[in-house]
């Protein structure tokens, strides 16, 4: 694909792609706890919200979190204490079991009925790269009216389908889309 960065990096130019910083932005509107997962009021919160119904529970053994009816009991007594790995589990679980919950709403959210929603990209950081080989790249906002893909794609945690999703976005643009694969924040509400 045209435009696309091949060497970034390669003089000292600093930022992320796009597509992370809208998963990032994504994940701040979702609001997971506070809470660390390694405390007992982060794991408790946690075990609750992947154990309130039958549905939330199946939601939770598909994301991977398969440990038995009376382990999970025991975690909420307190009486066991999940191993490292198992909380990385139910942190997992519960991260994939929210966007899933929240997907719907943020989409309705995101594309107002059609009216969509402005995004800001700041742009990558060339501070430590030399003058000489410094592009002039502005900051640029853009109004996007199709979240489909892109909270799909978040919500589904496939990143080369969010990045996909998000270059298609990106070239309304113009011809100097390419500038803006690699940013130092993208901002958006909703």
């Amino acid at each position: 694909m045209p435009e696309r960065n091949i060497e970034f990096g390669k003089y000292g130019a600093r930022g992320f792609k796009g597509h992370e910083a809208v998963a990032r932005q994504l994940d701040d509107l979702a609001g997971y706890i506070a809470t660390p997962v390694t405390a007992r009021r982060g794991l408790l919160a946690r075990l609750h919200y992947l154990t309130r119904s039958d549905h939330a529970r199946a939601a939770a053994r598909a994301a991977g979190l398969t440990v038995t009816d009376r382990t999970l009991r025991a975690w909420l007594a307190g009486t066991r204490a999940p191993s490292k790995r198992n909380l990385e589990r139910i942190e997992q679980a519960y991260r994939t079991v929210r966007r899933e919950n929240v997907a719907r709403y943020l989409l309705a959210r995101l594309n107002r009925e059609g009216r969509g929603t402005r995004v800001e990209i700041h742009p990558l950081n060339q501070s430590q790269v030399d003058r000489p080989r410094q592009r002039v790249v502005e900051f640029r906002t853009l109004n996007v009216r199709r979240w489909d893909r892109i909270v799909a794609a978040w919500a589904a945690g496939d990143d080369q389908e969010l990045d996909d999703a998000w270059v298609d976005q990106v070239v309304d643009l113009g011809s100097q889309w390419g500038q803006y694969e690699y940013v130092t924040n993208v901002g958006f509400a909703a």
